[in-house]
């Protein structure tokens, strides 16, 4: 199907739908103080933020290394990873906040994650779910 950027699957378009209307819902619920509590379902949000990467990259004039993301689930325990295991550039942490790193509803600095290997926190500058 045609998009704005390019030419989605009905599956991708589907989960650019729920990243945005997610990422909406924090917009709503913060400032009210409603909880609004993470769950497994940002599993696909965390996989179009690492599928959009080098669509990311080449918009910021720039070639995507290969990445690695090891993000823990919203219960604590299950492991999400995408990305090859032999990967140079590692981001590692809590699933909820690379979603809303990628969201741009939270700073990169101030989330928590890790990330090591040469270019690894250029990832975090770039990561988004939508398109520029």
């Amino acid at each position: 199907m045609t998009w704005v950027a390019a030419p989605l699957r009905p599956a991708a378009l589907a989960t650019t739908r729920l990243a945005e209307h997610w990422a909406h819902g924090l917009d709503i619920a913060e400032p009210l103080a409603i909880p609004f509590p993470d769950t497994d379902r940002l599993r696909h949000v965390a996989w179009l933020a690492h599928r959009t990467l080098p669509y990311a990259f080449a918009s910021a004039g720039e070639r995507a290394p290969a990445v690695r993301c090891e993000l823990t689930a919203p219960d604590g325990v299950t492991r999400w990873e995408y990305g090859p295991a032999d990967a140079a550039c590692v981001v590692s942490g809590p699933a909820g906040a690379f979603c809303r790193v990628a969201a741009r509803r939270l700073a990169p600095a101030s989330s928590g994650l890790a990330t090591r290997g040469p270019g690894a926190a250029r990832v975090l500058d770039l990561l988004r779910t939508y398109a520029l």
